[in-house]
């Protein structure tokens, strides 16, 4: 990659998205760091449920499961083998895998890879930690009170401030994230509004949810969160391909912008909740069950485990749900 200064949001598209990019490595995703979906296949059996719901909301037996930024399709992997214990008796599911890396080999042949999210899906579109990877500008506030977007050496991620912000971009920060004062730095997430928007739109009628690193506007941090990964480990955002570059999503103006697409109201809550009303709860098992059934305590123990870590405070549990429906 040329030695340049870039924005940010150039910088990140290259970085991550480009020929010899982060995300075109054979490895994908999970080569580099742990999701909700490599934590437990109890998230995919409760996106199995909620697919099944879903469906039965729609008065269909046919329906769609749009996973997009699928990574290498583990989690429409986990979703089919999970259907059946879901209730899903007759469901005739329609599967595809929105990613621009490419089909790995050995993928179960029901899922369907594509670059888009398909027109007019009739069902549940999910995007789990796809937002905090939709590149975005950032901006910093200088000594005058000015807030100027940050340039950054792609070859090192050296940082330098450049013009100030204005247009829509200013008007976004006005509305969803004003400034912390001299110093204070911000994601611009009008990026993210918009493709939050557009993938909401490709639904005819159904659920989308975006399941993210998330902040709202009462609780902005006040330096941003940008930041790199690279074999599970936080490094320095550098953006020369070699790392991951993602920042914490601001997922209350997703849903303002969404709920322009989706004509319905949305809801934001946390994974804890969100994963607990489909039935993923942490509870240990009760105990006489260790007397009665060892192997069934051992086993529901292990559940139970996963299940804490998937809703743990401070943790996953924490990460936020943004659920729209359409149609």
């Amino acid at each position: 990659m040329a030695d340049e200064w870039r924005g940010w949001q150039e910088a990140a598209e290259t970085a991550l998205y480009g020929d010899g990019g982060f995300y075109r490595s054979p490895e994908g995703p999970a080569g580099h760091f742990r999701t909700s979906v490599h934590a437990s296949p109890l998230f995919a059996s409760a996106v199995a449920r909620l697919l099944v719901g879903t469906a039965r909301e729609l008065g269909t037996r046919s329906v769609d499961l749009v996973d997009l930024g699928a990574g290498r399709g583990e989690l429409l992997t986990g979703v089919l083998a999970a259907l059946p214990a879901a209730g899903a008796d007759g469901l005739d599911v329609r599967a595809y895998a929105v990613e621009l890396a490419d089909r790995p080999p050995g993928l179960d042949p029901r899922i369907e890879w594509c670059a888009e999210p398909p027109p007019r899906t009739y069902g549940l579109l999910f995007a789990n930690e796809w937002l905090d990877n939709v590149p975005a500008e950032v901006a910093e506030t200088d000594a005058d009170g000015v807030d100027r977007y940050v340039l950054v050496r792609t070859s090192d991620g050296a940082e330098r401030l450049g013009a100030p912000v204005t247009g829509a971009d200013a008007a976004w920060l006005r509305r969803w994230w004003p400034s912390a004062g001299p110093g204070g730095r911000a994601e611009i997430g009008r990026p993210r509004d918009e493709a939050w928007a557009r993938a909401v739109a490709t639904l005819a009628g159904g659920l989308a949810v975006a399941v993210d690193y998330a902040h709202v506007r009462e609780a902005r941090p006040p330096f941003g969160t940008l930041t790199g990964f690279r074999a599970g480990r936080e490094v320095r955002p550098v953006p020369d391909g070699s790392c991951d570059l993602t920042a914490h999503v601001a997922l209350d103006a997703c849903a303002a912008a969404g709920a322009g697409a989706a004509g319905a109201p949305p809801e934001l809550l946390s994974q804890r909740e969100a994963l607990r009303r489909l039935g993923v709860s942490g509870e240990r098992p009760p105990l006489p069950l260790a007397s009665a059934d060892p192997a069934g305590y051992v086993r529901a123990l292990a559940s139970a485990g996963e299940a804490a870590e998937l809703t743990a405070r401070g943790g996953l549990g924490d990460f936020g749900w943004l659920m729209q429906r359409r149609g």
